[in-house]
């Protein structure tokens, strides 16, 4: 023990290392590198320290070991002197042989002078040993006085300050905020009392001596760096210091230091006490176990070689840094957290690793770490380690929630996985109110490295579940890396064995769909499979990750079939461990991805023959004589081809110009020889399955009807074949669900059939013509040139009915186009720029040019450089012109002769509420087919004419205009007339009141246009349609059917859906269904066994009852797979499409609608799509797929929806809507390319629409102001509708209350982000300020920093930095770097660059724009993040998100807030479902009109059971049910 009154000589004994002999001679063994050292057997360490007992001091080394210190300082250079003395510890770590002794901080030191070198000595003496030369020291070295060592430490923070090439300005302004003085608590003995005295005023003295010093040397660094350094090195000295061994900030007010117990030892003298110890005293006994002994610390702390307190999990354990720690030892045995009882230390370590061992069967985690010489578990920290702690438990418990989470639900989405946390009671012992999307985005790094753990668990096949979208999403948003090794230093959590995939439940399916999916489907798979494998190294290596650059295990499955591991070879995998997770994501983003910017592909193949071939006179004889001779051809009945006899009417195959394309397959139509071209038949083109959208899917032998034919040589002709056609038989709709028959007995090579004809480009499968030839053209008939004869003669412009013939022109009463009719007095459509209006309009609406910001208060405002924002109207189209044609009239000829090849219209222009002076606003309250009569007339080519519309003068109607607008899309009434002039609105004239000179007959009036729509009518009442019955299946909370009840086409008797809270939200909107809350595929089993019931009692649907089958199956379950193989196959035909499939194939239904995402029709390399189309022609269904945009039938929302729709055979069917409104165009990209060809759905209206758009304003202006967290279930409207959207959805009748106003309660950082966004359009996180804000939980959201250059985007205009994380600089991302609790979420400028920067993210919808796709879950960092009210501080509600979908205020919703979010999120939007339900309703009135009429058509009255009759009038004179010109090519096509 030291000598009182002698400080200085007891101090240097105290402080000098100690060595015994045995400690010399086990110097040699341990490696020179820590890493190494940490790298080497725990149990020769072990043995080099345990058996050798305390040794004795020896004095005598002591001097000697001051003396080589003081001999190797004076031996630096100038240049050394300015130099970090933390690379003294480098070289001390490398060379530790030729290092002489250590002294620990906190050395008393002797007072000899204030020199330089005795400055450099004491600099030298206070520096702390490398955790591994700790480990070095005797175990028995007296305790050393606490306050003195936190002096000492406190140098040494000082010292950190001064980083190499800190500005000294900062280091010097920094120095006395670190000062923590109550660190510095006597921790001895009152003997040293005042050994501590004297030594704290000797140290302060030499401290200021250095701090002058260093302020010289850093000047001088400075100004030599100073000239060669960049403008961001300069920018740099800005930098707030930090640690140089744990990278924390020292500025940082929550930085902590350790205090070690006043008894604490270290660790060796610990591990030999007694009271831990469970064996005997034969301590040889250690050398016989492998692992190391294993202890309890509670009161624990971690601590860098400064004293920081740090935390574990930041990676710093991983790059080597060394962590201390210290705490109260236990026994293994030991439960009680507490002290008492246990053995105080300190300086534990270097930290090894750290570990999980899972959980203690609750809510805490059992963490542990090692040394190199024993193991502890961790039971309580310190109370100033708790909250660095806990920190640490709240990762963990984050992670178990996720991972637990997704292995129930591995199809969520990020808002799922966002719903899941924030729902979850964080445990007590995290002293949490609750767990928050930032809790999530803070451990994103550790949350996905548990996934990619648990996934490695798996079995090489299985898809991992860190590819599921929420994974893949919080992957991109946090700017996870994948691809990391895992640490040879550390383990992560010790996941139980990932359970294997059993596979998706067993779908319950028809003899039919299964023979498709496992007989026609298996080849394709088996060459898929192939494909795969030949391409695993090229698509699944990216080349540049820590995993990809890893060698080959050889120990797993995949590396013991390779060649150089002695294997077969024939797998083809990748070894497990180099499986690259960022070709997995590529792969899985990629196929969700859908490219708007299709290009113009080929249409799909067409037949024609390009050469003439050489004829072969030999080979071809006509049979008997010419049946007919027209001119120079000379037609004949039969010739023989090779000694074969063929005769018009039969089918042949014909060889291709490309020998090595299959044959082609035609009926020959005509057989003639003329003296140009010889013997020539015409050939009409079948159309195999392969040439379809039905692909490698298509039966091989089963051939389409196409509208190609052309005339081509009999020496193209190679065989006769036989093509059968197979119609449907008598019964059926009774059929289904049986063994069906084969189509074809056997493959002949042949013998083929066909059952459908096929439009190449629209991708209808529809029943075939039954034209029959009449007697005078049977030689020579062709279905095909008749049919496309006919719609050019269609297309073509006429003017009928000559009225007047005046000087220069002629006019006329009606015109045709497309088979429409428009007579004198028809409103009509016209495009935007048929006319203008003689008010000039005012300018359209531009955002006005930004300002420039405060880039130090605005740092991510630089990123908004693009103008254009995600749901902004600014470059939607006009809605069409409309006009009353006043006349119709051809301009004479030279020859006094009518030109009707230049047919005019000359109209009275109407103007609608925005045409006026009143612009815009005043189109927001009046209804929305509301126009203004006015005198001004327009003359416009008749080829422009878009449409047909009814417009008629209100007051002469004979109901009310509500009841007149419902009766169909294209109505338009007028009040007043405008006067542009006058800028004045007048009573409109007589002339514009009288029906005039309209068309007598049933088109006059009201009534014109309700069968255009087959809106109610006339008619209908005389024809009374019955509703369908219908089963929806997977119905969500009802908005199919919500819409198809709108349309007034179904009565939904069944509905099934699994999830309660939406069923329940079902049976409260439509109390008169039955309602499974049952697996379909359950209630499938039990109809097909032949149960009348289920188990509840519920009567079951039975075959024959269903008429209409709608519903939209969940196909998340194979929608992160790029490529179909053997397993994903096996998914995809026992997933949920493929039971809905099979309710078709039972139950037959006359209409069929499946509904999906966009992506559905291109999943798979659409596959997903092409199977689901094989099925429906297999059982006999016309059918037909397309991509429609809900926003342009009346809702303020994007929603590209892919539909499948199928008929009956007898059923026309149906085509899809033409949009009413007007949308943006970005949005309304609805092609679709299949097989590198482009296919378009029949929609004709593509640049404009008969209505403006619907908008935000239009949507939620009237309802009443909420507070985030808004929980009132029912409150009052406070207000009158203002919009017309408005009064539709609140309906006819007085509704006082309003239900579901109601909005999520968000965290309060994301409460005060939202308060910082600003009101303007378009705002969103890029104009969060960067400020401090108190949150109104009473914690503070910290300023972000900016310590990194940007290599991108530079710096500031005020040259500050831009970057947040070093992977901007092109390195690694650094653990460290992570910023939580701010207000600008760091997490979005550390990804922005690669992400769009994020655009929308805390972004607010804009009152004249519409909603992103409504999800189930609306979050601000969410896929679809511009969800914020456009004034109010708040997400949007659930009503809000009901309207965006146009569900009428009434409709109920059911459960908690998050429940009703997802049941609207998850629906069809009504209005859609209306749309597509007119269109079948239009097609049940034409085929109850042709039954009524019992009149079809001779010449192609059997095209398509009723569809030409949809283009002829009802009855004569009658031309309401005549279609608009963009329909008529279609429903030719019908």
């Amino acid at each position: 023990m030291a000598e009182k009154g002698k400080p200085p000589k007891p101090v240097s004994r105290l402080y000098t290392p100690r060595r015994s002999k045995s400690d010399g001679e086990t110097k040699s063994e341990v490696s020179s590198s820590p890493r190494i050292t940490r790298k080497t057997t725990r149990q020769t360490t072990i043995t080099s320290h345990f058996p050798r007992g305390p040794a004795k001091r020896k004095p005598e080394e002591e001097p000697e070991k001051v003396k080589s210190d003081d001999s190797v300082d004076e031996e630096k250079d100038q240049e050394e002197k300015r130099r970090r003395v933390t690379s003294r510890e480098r070289v001390a770590g490398l060379l530790p042989a030729e290092e002489p002794g250590r002294v620990r901080p906190g050395t008393h030191m002797e007072e000899e002078g204030r020199d330089d070198k005795e400055e450099k000595r004491l600099r030298s003496q206070t520096k702390e040993p490398t955790p591994k030369h700790k480990a070095k020291e005797e175990p028995d070295r007296d305790v050393r006085p606490g306050g003195a060592q936190a002096e000492m430490n406190e140098g040494e923070d000082k010292d950190e300050k001064r980083h190499r090439s800190q500005p000294k300005d900062l280091a010097s302004k920094r120095r006395p905020e670190e000062k923590e003085p109550e660190r510095v608590k006597p921790q001895v003995s009152d003997e040293k009392d005042e050994d501590e005295k004297f030594w704290r005023i000797q140290f302060t003295y030499q401290s200021t001596s250095r701090e002058e010093k260093r302020r010289r040397t850093t000047y001088r660094e400075l100004t030599e760096k100073k000239m060669t350094r960049t403008k961001i090195a300069v920018v740099s000295k800005t930098n707030p210091p930090k640690c140089t061994e744990c990278l924390q900030y020292l500025d940082d007010p929550e930085l902590r230091y350790e205090q070690h117990p006043p008894d604490a030892v270290e660790e060796i003298q610990i591990l030999t006490n007694e009271r831990l110890s469970i064996f005997d005293a034969n301590e040889s006994g250690f050398e016989s176990y492998e692992d190391l002994p294993q202890h309890k610390l509670t009161c624990f702390s971690v601590y860098c070689k400064r004293g920081h307190l740090c935390p574990i999990d930041t990676g710093l354990i991983e790059k080597d840094v060394e962590l201390l720690f210290s705490g109260s030892a236990k026994p293994i045995y030991e439960d009680d957290p507490s002290p008492e009882g246990g053995i105080n230390g300190k300086n534990f370590g270097p930290i090894n690793e750290w570990w999980i061992a899972g959980f203690d069967g609750g809510e805490k985690a059992l963490l542990g770490f090692s040394t190199s010489f024993a193991e502890y578990i961790l039971m309580d920290p310190s109370p100033e380690y708790a909250p660095l702690f806990s920190v640490m438990q709240e990762k963990i418990y984050i992670s178990k929630i996720v991972v637990e989470f997704l292995q129930s639900n591995p199809d969520s989405t990020y808002e799922d996985l966002i719903n899941k946390i924030e729902t979850t009671v964080p445990p007590c012992m995290l002293n949490l109110n609750r767990f928050t999307e930032d809790s999530l985005l803070r451990h994103a790094q550790f949350v996905v490295e548990q996934v990619e753990s648990y996934d490695r668990a798996g079995d090489s096949d299985e898809q991992p579940i860190f590819l599921s979208p929420c994974m893949r999403d919080l992957i991109k948003l946090a700017g996870v890396t994948l691809g990391k090794r895992r640490a040879e230093r550390r383990q992560t959590i010790r996941q139980p064995a990932k359970e294997k995939d059993k596979g998706p439940t067993k779908a319950t399916t028809t003899k039919l769909v299964y023979q498709i999916f496992d007989t026609f489907f298996a080849e394709q798979i088996e060459k898929d499979d192939k494909e795969d494998k030949e391409n695993a190294f090229k698509r699944r290596r990216c080349g540049v990750c820590e995993i990809c650059q890893q060698p080959e295990c050889g120990k797993c499955k995949a590396c013991k079939d390779m060649v150089k591991f002695g294997g077969s070879g024939r797998s083809k995998q990748a070894c497990q461990k180099r499986r690259c997770p960022n070709m997995a994501m590529k792969e899985a983003d990629d196929d969700e991805e859908v490219d708007d910017n299709i290009p113009e592909m080929p249409s799909p193949k067409k037949m024609h023959q390009g050469k003439k071939k050489k004829q072969n006179k030999n080979r071809i004889s006509w049979v008997g004589d010419a049946v007919k001779t027209d001119g120079k051809k000379s037609y004949y009945k039969k010739v023989c081809i090779d000694s074969e006899t063929l005769e018009v009417g039969d089918c042949v195959s014909v060889i291709p110009d490309d020998s090595s394309k299959p044959l082609y397959l035609a009926r020959v139509t005509a057989l003639w020889e003329d003296s140009s071209n010889g013997q020539m038949f015409h050939a009409h083109w079948f159309c195999a399955g392969t040439d379809t959208v039905l692909g490698a899917t298509s039966d091989p032998l089963e051939l389409f009807l196409v509208d190609e034919c052309e005339d081509m040589q009999l020496s193209y002709i190679h065989s006769k074949v036989q093509v059968i056609y197979k119609a449907p038989s008598e019964n059926w709709a009774m059929e289904g669900g049986v063994d069906p028959e084969a189509l074809m007995s056997e493959d002949d090579g042949k013998t083929y059939f066909y059952q459908l004809w096929y439009d190449q480009d629209y991708a209808r499968f529809e029943s075939p013509p039954k034209t029959q030839p009449t007697e005078d053209n049977k030689y020579k008939f062709c279905a095909s040139c008749a049919r496309l004869a006919e719609m050019r003669q269609k297309e073509i412009p006429r003017v009928v009915e000559q009225l007047q013939d005046l000087e220069g022109r002629v006019l006329y009463s009606l015109a045709t186009k497309n088979g429409v009719q428009y007579r004198v007095g028809d409103g009509v459509y016209l495009p935007p720029e048929a006319f203008t209006f003689n008010i000039k309009l005012s300018s359209p609406v531009k955002r006005p040019r930004k300002e420039p910001v405060d880039e130090a208060l605005y740092p991510e405002h630089y990123r908004k450089y693009s103008d254009y924002i995600k749901g902004s109207n600014l470059d939607a189209p006009e809605p069409y012109r409309i006009g009353r044609i006043k006349e119709i009239f051809c301009s004479k000829k030279s020859n006094g002769r009518p030109n009707e090849t230049d047919i005019k219209i000359r109209v009275n222009k109407f103007y609608r509420p925005e045409n006026t002076h009143k612009s815009t606003p005043a189109s927001y309250h009046a209804d929305i087919n509301l126009l203004y009569w006015s005198d001004e007339e327009a003359v416009v080519d008749f080829k422009a004419v878009q449409g047909r519309c009814t417009v008629e003068y209100g007051e002469d109607l004979p109901q009310c205009l509500q009841d007149f607008s419902a009766g169909g899309p294209d109505r338009f009434y007028f009040l007043e007339a405008y006067n542009a002039k006058s800028k004045s609105f007048e009573d409109p004239p007589n002339h514009a009141r009288s029906t005039g000179n309209k068309g007598k007959g049933k088109g006059k009036g009201k009534n014109r246009t309700k069968s255009q729509t087959c809106e109610p009518s006339e008619l209908e009442t005389e024809i009374k349609l019955p509703k369908l019955r219908t089963l929806d299946v997977f119905s969500g909370c009802g908005g199919l059917s919500e819409g198809f009840h709108q349309a007034g086409i179904s009565e939904t008797l069944w509905a099934i859906e699994m999830w309660d809270p939406a069923a329940q939200a079902f049976r409260l909107n439509n109390p008169g269904s039955t309602v499974f809350t049952e697996d379909c595929n359950v209630l499938l089993k039990l109809v097909m066994a032949g149960e009348v019931t289920n188990s509840r009692g519920q009567k079951l649907p039975q075959k024959g009852d269903v008429e209409m089958l709608c519903g939209g199956p969940p196909c998340q379950g194979f929608s992160g797979m790029n490529r179909f193989n053997s397993r994903t196959y096996s998914k995809f035909k026992n997933s949920l499409v493929v039971s809905f499939l099979s309710y078709c194939d039972y139950y037959r239904p006359r209409y069929f609608l499946l509904e999906n995402v966009r992506n559905f029709v291109s999943f798979k390399r659409s596959m997903v799509l092409k199977l689901t189309l094989r099925c429906l022609v297999r059982m006999g269904y016309q059918c037909t797929f397309g991509v429609l945009q809900a926003g342009q039938y009346g809702v303020a929302q994007t929603r590209r929806r892919a539909i499948i729709l199928a008929a009956a055979p007898g059923e026309p069917l149906p085509l899809f809507p033409e949009p009413l409104h007007v949308f943006a165009p970005r949005a309304c990209q609805l092609s679709v390319v299949v097989d590198d060809k482009k296919f378009v759905s029949n929609i004709t209206r593509l640049s404009s629409g008969p209505f403006r758009t619907i908008t935000v304003r239009d949507t939620m202006s009237d309802l009443p102001e909420i507070r985030n967290g808004a929980s009132a279930l029912e409150i009052s409207y406070n207000g009158e509708p203002q919009s017309w959207f408005q009064r539709q959805l609140r309906g006819s009748q007085y509704q006082p209350i309003l239900r579901d106003h109601i909005c999520k309660d968000m965290s309060a950082l994301v409460a005060a982000r939202m308060r910082h966004i600003p009101l303007a359009p378009g705002s969103d996180w890029r104009d969060l300020p960067n400020i401090e804000v108190r949150l109104s939980d009473g914690t503070l959201a910290r300023k972000l920093r900016y310590n990194y250059h940007d290599k991108k985007n530079g710096c500031s205009s005020s040259g500050a930095l831009r970057g947040v994380c070093s992977c901007v600089e092109g390195k690694p991302c650094e653990p460290a770097a992570r910023q939580f609790n701010t207000l600008i979420p760091w997490c979005l400028p550390h990804t922005g660059n690669r992400h769009n920067h994020w655009a929308g993210l805390y972004g607010r919808l804009e009152w004249d724009g519409f909603f992103s796709t409504t999800v189930t879950n609306p979050e601000p960092m969410g896929k679809q993040g511009r969800v914020l009210h456009p004034e109010q501080h708040r997400v949007v509600s659930v009503r809000e998100c009901a309207r965006s979908q146009g569900f009428p205020d009434t409709y109920r919703l059911f459960g908690n807030i998050l429940d009703k979010h997802r049941q609207v999120g998850n629906a069809v939007p009504p209005p859609l479902a209306k749309a597509i339900g007119l269109e079948i309703k239009r097609c049940m009135l034409a085929k109850a009109r042709e039954s009524a009429s019992g009149h079809i058509k001779v010449m192609f009255g059997g095209f398509l059971d009723g569809l030409v009759v949809k283009n002829l009038p009802a009855s004569a004179g009658d031309t309401d049910s005549i279609p608009d010109p963009g329909r008529s090519h279609m429903l030719q096509s019908n």
